[in-house]
């Protein structure tokens, strides 16, 4: 997989082929990036999941407690945790082989960015 900050067009054929997105560390504050992020990708049409362990539901959806516990597969993983949560993220992404794992910005793990771009491109 391309790194989508560098590459215009595998990030546009990343969001227009994604039907369903997980976001893991949706927070219930709707002051929250997590919350308004996930409310605007509903709104344009993604079916969306909130994944986080400390709430039980979001505006009437369920909320899971992990990735492993989603309904049916997803094909982006957003992530809104701090990077030290990266490597178990990425890990359970690929055990459930979401096609896409996208961290926001400031979230960064070097060793976890690489497996992932390295499983997206059959390495």
């Amino acid at each position: 997989m391309p790194n989508l900050k560098e590459d215009d067009n595998a990030l546009r054929k990343v969001l227009t082929q994604a039907k369903t997105i997980a976001v893991v560390g949706y927070s219930d504050k709707h002051h929250r990036p997590s919350y308004q992020i996930a409310q605007f990708l509903r709104q344009v049409g993604y079916k969306v999941y909130a994944v986080n362990p400390l709430i039980k539901e979001i505006d009437g959806q369920p909320s899971y407690t992990a990735l492993q516990e989603l309904p049916e597969p997803v094909d982006i993983v957003n992530v809104f945790r701090r990077s030290e949560y990266l490597p178990e993220i990425v890990d359970e992404a690929i055990s459930l082989n979401a096609k896409t794992v996208w961290a926001q910005l400031g979230i960064w793990h070097q060793s976890s960015a690489q497996k992932a771009r390295g499983v997206g491109s059959g390495e």
